[in-house]
């Protein structure tokens, strides 16, 4: 039995390095196409966790890891600067345009929606 439990782990461990690879192959591809990267990591409960990317030109993006712990993995070996919370600085580099005013307009003050 306990033979059986070690190798399940061994599998649930090899999967989690690979999503952690190919999460940071994204990110990486990300930090590329916009000079660089930074992100922050939001627990989402159940579902994973959030991984906010921010690049240098104001681009931004998220991807969503099984685990905290696979996400970290990923930011990790993706070699970006993570922060704790999404505020100040790191916050203030976030580029929005048109369709994101017009959306979250649409959604919260009965603005244009998009179609």
């Amino acid at each position: 039995m306990a033979e059986t439990e070690q190798v399940e782990d061994s599998k649930k461990a090899a999967r989690a390095e690979r999503r952690a690879a190919k999460l940071a192959k994204e990110i990486g591809a990300f930090a590329q196409a916009h000079g660089g990267a930074e992100g922050q990591l939001a627990y989402i409960g159940h579902e994973g966790t959030r991984i906010v990317l921010v690049g240098e030109d104001g681009g931004w993006g998220d991807l969503v890891a099984p685990t905290y712990a696979v996400a970290q993995s990923a930011v990790e070996k993706a070699g970006i600067t993570v922060h704790e919370d999404f505020d100040g600085e790191f916050a203030a580099k976030v580029e929005t345009g048109p369709y994101e005013w017009s959306r979250m307009a649409g959604i919260q003050v009965g603005g244009p929606k998009n179609k």
